[in-house]
């Protein structure tokens, strides 16, 4: 699965919700998420509308790492 062109940083925390990632802290325009399940995890995500393609791989890969699955599996979680 392609990684999405036009995703806001607020749609990502939504769907991201659905990992069990919860906001944390917000710095200006970049939130803080974490997820006890699988371990403890922290991501940051820039609330930019649309985000820079390579931001969002990146956020998606380290999650994928983390969660020890394909970067394209997790886009079907979140996104399929």
């Amino acid at each position: 699965m392609r990684v999405p062109r036009d995703l806001s940083g607020q749609e990502l925390i939504r769907h991201l919700a659905k990992l069990g990632y919860g906001v944390t802290r917000q710095t200006g325009s970049h939130v803080r998420l974490t997820s006890l399940e699988v371990g403890e995890h922290h991501v940051t995500v820039p609330n930019h509308d649309p985000l820079r393609i390579g931001t969002l791989a990146a956020i998606l890969s380290g999650i994928a790492a983390h969660r020890s699955v394909s970067r394209d599996e997790l886009l079907e979680r979140l996104l399929g």
